[in-house]
């Protein structure tokens, strides 16, 4: 759903707008490059986004026989080049955990710990838990559309639906939280308001963002904190396939960004070949 809301949101404010008085045949290369070029000035990822959509509805018509060549040929638009991400340390994790309210506490352990998405976490319900097994299970995501809307959905990925452990330190304050916050039934929500009812991202964000201002780090999205503990994981000795797991990703690709090489982790393998190195006893 949110795909076809972004999609629709290219269309109506990158596409049509610029490119909507052309035929697929009378469209060139150098429009494109020039529209491209427009985009890219200001919004490099955005226009990345809309390139790869472009480029794909003309590759369609391509594979129609509408035209005969996708005038979509610059190499590597599609392609967006994120900078780095900060992540936050074990101290900072503790003290946004303190920082949150404390109905909503449990949110930053989640997302560092258990490596959930935001729409993961608001999608969690009482019987995810098997807290006598300590694990928890990712069936659903509950996400606000551009418009405001609401939807709860299953994971886009069969790699999204997953059940994961939940590291032993982190199962007492899950059970504290549902015992103290969340109704009994089943399809109970374990992240609410202060009324009760489904916390909206709107108000997730208002109070992260009061969270990461008393620390200083205005830099530091939601969305880090899931990457800190995939990097942690990986620093741990994780191997690609156990963070494509615990992270809900559907390829490679996407886990190997956190197994870039750190200095304390470089420093442990070295010490790990060090001791294969050793020379033997005469």
């Amino acid at each position: 759903v949110r795909t076809s809301e972004l999609y629709a949101h290219l269309l109506a404010q990158h596409i049509i707008p610029a490119l909507g008085t052309f035929t697929l045949v009378d469209l060139s290369p150098e429009d494109v490059r020039t529209w491209y070029a427009d985009i890219a000035a200001e919004h490099p990822s955005t226009a990345a986004k809309a390139y790869r959509l472009l480029s794909s509805v003309m590759s369609r018509a391509v594979d129609d026989g509408t035209i005969s060549r996708s005038p979509c040929r610059i190499p590597g638009a599609g392609n967006e080049a994120a900078a780095p991400r900060p992540l936050a340390t074990l101290d900072e994790v503790k003290a946004l955990t303190a920082a949150m309210p404390e109905h909503l506490r449990i949110i930053v352990p989640l997302a560092v710990w258990c490596q959930l998405r935001r729409g993961e976490i608001l999608g969690l319900q009482r019987q995810d838990f098997g807290l006598d097994k300590g694990v928890l299970r990712v069936t659903r995501t509950r996400t606000t559309m551009m418009n405001g809307g609401v939807v709860v959905k299953e994971p886009k990925t069969a790699a999204g639906r997953r059940t994961i452990a939940i590291p032993p330190p982190v199962i007492p304050a899950i059970e504290d939280h549902l015992r103290r916050y969340v109704r009994a039934e089943p399809a109970a929500w374990v992240v609410v308001g202060e009324k009760g009812g489904p916390l909206q991202a709107t108000h997730l964000q208002v109070v992260w963002q009061h969270a990461r201002t008393s620390l200083d780090r205005p830099d530091l999205h939601f969305h880090d904190l899931r990457h800190t503990g995939l990097t942690w994981a990986a620093m741990a000795g994780a191997t690609t396939a156990e963070l494509m797991h615990r992270g809900g990703h559907a390829s490679p690709s996407a886990a190997l960004r956190y197994q870039h090489a750190t200095k304390e982790r470089d420093k442990a393998l070295a010490a790990a070949l060090g001791e294969l190195a050793q020379p033997e006893e005469p």
